[in-house]
C-alpha cells in the first residue's frame, strides 16, 4: 500500500483516479484549493483532503507530508496571458516541496509532444514534464495524445462534431495522424505507477493500438454511433483561433478550451516507443482499441454513469467567490431579486424539481432569452449553456449546470449557484424551500456584485427583463412541483 496524494482530484482525469486508487488499496490524500468541492464525492470520505495551492509552498509541502507518490494533474486549459509561467510556477514550487518531504515519486499526466514546432500549450506541458525530471524526485511523465472517454473535452469535441454535422468544412489538421487512447487505457498506467519498485526517472509515450486521422476518428465514431457516413471536406484557410471559435459554437466545449485542444491537433501525434510495457505490462487482451473506446463512452452516456467530465474542473476565468453571507458586508454594492410562491405541492416535490434544474430540463423560464443569454456568452469565449448537466437528477457541489456552478447543496432546503458565464462582475443564483405556516414556499434570489461602473450599467440595462426571466420563473417552478406531486402520488 502506498500513500499517494492527488492533485486535480476535481478535474475529469483526477476525479477518476482516486477510486482507482482506493480500489487497489492505496491510502489517498487530495490537495485542493477549494475542499468544499469535494464534499459530496461518492470516494470523499475515505480519503484525506489538505487545502493547498500548488504555488503556495509552506500549504505544498504540508500536503506532501508523509506522501510516497504524488500525482500531479494540473493543467492550465483554456488559459490567457501567463498561464505559461503560471504553470511553470506551480510545478517547481510542487516540485521543490515534494523533495523536502521526500517523496519517492512524483506521477505527472502531461501531452503527446511532436518533433515539430509546438503550440503554446504544448509547450508549456513539455516543459512542466523537464521540471519533474530535472528535480531530483525519481519522476515519471506519460505523454498522452486524444483521450477516448465519457465526459473528456476531447471526446465530447469529437462526438458533437460528427453527431452535429453530416456535411462539414474542416480545417486542415482534420488530416493529422494521432493516436488516441482509451481513459481506462491512462487510468490503469496512472494507478500502476503507485506500485512499481525501483527508481524510475523518464518520460513515456501512451497511446491505443490505432493511429487515425482525426477524420478518421469521425468517420470512426459515425460508424459506432449507427450514423449514416459524413462528408468531410477539409480547407486550409481556418486558423487555430476560427477553428476555436467554430468547435466553441458547434459543441458544448468552450472557444478557450477548444483552442489548446485544436492546436495540439495542427502536428501528428504519434507513440515514438512503448517502453512503459516494461514496468506496467499491456493487459491480457491488448490496448483497448479506438472503437472498443468509443463504445464504452457512449454505453456509460446512454447508462447516465458518467462519473467526471470535462466542465468538473475549474472553468478558466471564472470567478471562484463564495457569496458574500455577512448582512453588513463592505464589499461593496449587491444587487437582488428576490421573489417567492406558494406551492400547493410538498417540499419533496418542489425539491425533486429544483435540483432537477437545468440541462435538458431547462430553467422554466424564456426558453428563448436563457438560449440568447448563452449564445451571447459563447460569442465572447464564455461556457454558455452547452455544459449541461452530470447527473439529470441528482447535484452535488462543484457540479456545472450550464453557465453555472454548484456552490451549495443542502438538500431539501437550498440550492446554490455560482455564475461562470462572462460578466462585470460576480452573480449567484439561489433556489429555497421552506415550510411556513402549514404550506409549501418556494423563495428564489438573483444575486448581482458589479465590478466598477459597467458592472452597475450591466445590471440597470438587463433591469427591465428580469420580469421576464426571473419573474417567470417561480410561477413555472411551483406548477412544474405540482405536476411532479401528481406522478408522486400515482
Amino acid at each position: 500500500m502506498a500513500r499517494c496524494l492527488v492533485t486535480g482530484a476535481t478535474g475529469y482525469i483526477g476525479g477518476r483516479l482516486v477510486p482507482e486508487l482506493l480500489a487497489a488499496g492505496h491510502e489517498v490524500r487530495c490537495m485542493a484549493r477549494s475542499p468544499g468541492r469535494l464534499r459530496d464525492l461518492p470516494w470523499a470520505s475515505r480519503t484525506r483532503i489538505a487545502e493547498a495551492d500548488a504555488t503556495d509552498p509552506v500549504r505544498t509541502r504540508a500536503a506532501l507530508d508523509g506522501v510516497d507518490v504524488a500525482y500531479y494533474l494540473i493543467h492550465t486549459m483554456g488559459g490567457t496571458g501567463q498561464f505559461a509561467e503560471n504553470d511553470r510556477r506551480a510545478a517547481e514550487t510542487f516540485a521543490a516541496a515534494a523533495g523536502q518531504a521526500g517523496v519517492r515519486r512524483i506521477v505527472y499526466l502531461g501531452g503527446l509532444v511532436p518533433d515539430e514546432r509546438l503550440s503554446p500549450h504544448l509547450r508549456s506541458r513539455a516543459a512542466v514534464g523537464e521540471i519533474f525530471l530535472r528535480s531530483g524526485v525519481p519522476s515519471v511523465v506519460l505523454r498522452a495524445a486524444v483521450i477516448i472517454g465519457s465526459g473528456s473535452a476531447s471526446f465530447e469535441m469529437l462526438r458533437y462534431l460528427t453527431e452535429r454535422l453530416p456535411v462539414m468544412t474542416t480545417p486542415r489538421w482534420v488530416r493529422s495522424r494521432t493516436q488516441p487512447i482509451a481513459v481506462r487505457d491512462v487510468l490503469r498506467y496512472l494507478t500502476a505507477w503507485a506500485s512499481v519498485p525501483g527508481e524510475v526517472n523518464r518520460g513515456f509515450d501512451i497511446g491505443g493500438p490505432d493511429v487515425p486521422t482525426y477524420a478518421g476518428m469521425m468517420h470512426g465514431y459515425a460508424s459506432v454511433a449507427g450514423l449514416p457516413g459524413r462528408v468531410i471536406i477539409p480547407l486550409g484557410v481556418l486558423t487555430p483561433r476560427l477553428s476555436s471559435l467554430w468547435v466553441g459554437l458547434v459543441t458544448p466545449v468552450p472557444s478557450g478550451i477548444a483552442r489548446p485542444l485544436v492546436e495540439s491537433l495542427r502536428n501528428e501525434a504519434v507513440c515514438r516507443e512503448h517502453d512503459i510495457a516494461r514496468y506496467v505490462p499491456d493487459p491480457a487482451g491488448g490496448l483497448i482499441g479506438f472503437r472498443d473506446a468509443v463504445s464504452l463512452a457512449l454505453k456509460k452516456i446512454k447508462e447516465a454513469d458518467v462519473a467526471t467530465r470535462w466542465s468538473s474542473a475549474s472553468t478558466p476565468g471564472a470567478p471562484s467567490d463564495p457569496l458574500p453571507t455577512d448582512p453588513d458586508w463592505a464589499g461593496g454594492s449587491l444587487y437582488i431579486d428576490r421573489r417567492s410562491i406558494g406551492v400547493p405541492a410538498s417540499p419533496e416535490a418542489l425539491w425533486q424539481v429544483i435540483e432537477g434544474i437545468g440541462g435538458r430540463n431547462g430553467w422554466y423560464s424564456l426558453p428563448g432569452a436563457w438560449a440568447l443569454r448563452g449564445l451571447l456568452d459563447r460569442l465572447v469565449g464564455g461556457v454558455g449553456l452547452r455544459r449541461g448537466r452530470r447527473d439529470a437528477d441528482r447535484l452535488r457541489v462543484g457540479d456545472a449546470i450550464d453557465f453555472w456552478r454548484v456552490e451549495e447543496v443542502s438538500p431539501g432546503r437550498l440550492l446554490r449557484l455560482r455564475a461562470e458565464m462572462r460578466l462585470p462582475g460576480l452573480a449567484w443564483l439561489e433556489l429555497g424551500v421552506v415550510r411556513s405556516e402549514g404550506r409549501t414556499v418556494y423563495r428564489q434570489r438573483a444575486i448581482f456584485h458589479p465590478h466598477g461602473l459597467l458592472g452597475h450599467l450591466y445590471w440597470w440595462l438587463i433591469s427591465p427583463f428580469h420580469g421576464l426571466i426571473f419573474g417567470r420563473m417561480p410561477v413555472n417552478v411551483a406548477a412544474a412541483a405540482v405536476r411532479r406531486q401528481a406522478a408522486m402520488d400515482g
